[in-house]
């Protein structure tokens, strides 16, 4: 049966929340001096601040955090790597972080023309995100996105993430999509891939960070635009 649902993961897979991450840490870094107030190194802190926080989003993945315990670790444990064990101040990192981030809204390479391109093909988009639900669509609306997409999903509105296959039902659910009609384009190799290929669907894998991850007959682009050489 020929593709006509495609899913989406948002963040870095359209969304580049990397360079926007990067961006608001460091526009909250220098407004509160904290070269000065502490004498950090902002690339130094933002290199710790990325390790921790992408150990612990695999963790809330994998259903051994909740979300409240990231949001009250990611700022406070990488002050504390840096001798700084001040909650106040990663609370308030926190809350300015979430607050601006949507200041910036930049896209991944490529994302709005590929998504012109699938939309002129008569493929009907939707989002699976394993990210906030308050912020997803947001995220979406602020960056000029939203109306290529017919549902949105996030993990928060299912109780479960990605590779759940919870999610991936609910969402092919309210898009009344039929797996073998479905395609999954992500990022993560756990989120995105495993889940879908455990789910049953059709996937590509957007090897973002140079992964190389060898399996038989598995689609990879290192480039949106590659999306054409499959769809």
């Amino acid at each position: 049966m020929k593709i006509q649902h495609i899913f989406f993961d948002l963040d870095n897979t359209l969304w580049d929340h990397r360079r926007n991450a990067y961006l608001t840490i460091k526009d909250l870094f220098d407004k509160e001096e904290i070269t000065l107030k502490y004498n950090i190194d902002f690339e130094e802190f933002h290199s710790v601040y990325h390790e921790i926080n992408e150990k612990l989003w695999e963790q809330i993945r994998d259903g051994e955090i909740d979300k409240q315990y990231l949001r009250k670790h990611r700022f406070y444990d990488t002050f504390n790597h840096f001798g700084i064990d001040d909650l106040q101040l990663s609370i308030f990192f926190e809350e300015h972080f979430l607050d601006k981030i949507l200041n910036y809204n930049h896209l991944v390479e490529g994302a709005e023309y590929i998504l012109d391109y699938l939309k002129a093909q008569n493929y009907t988009l939707h989002i699976i995100s394993n990210g906030f639900q308050e912020v997803t669509e947001r995220k979406c609306i602020l960056s000029g996105i939203d109306h290529y997409f017919q549902t949105i999903t996030s993990a928060d509105s299912v109780g479960v993430r990605k590779p759940n296959p919870a999610i991936f039902e609910y969402s092919l659910g309210i898009a009344k999509a039929k797996k073998e009609e479905s395609i999954l384009i992500g990022d993560d190799w756990i989120a995105d891939i495993i889940g879908s290929q455990q789910f049953g669907i059709d996937c590509i894998f957007f090897d973002v960070l140079n992964e190389n991850k060898e399996i038989e007959n598995l689609k990879v682009i290192k480039h949106l635009l590659q999306i054409k050489n499959y769809l």
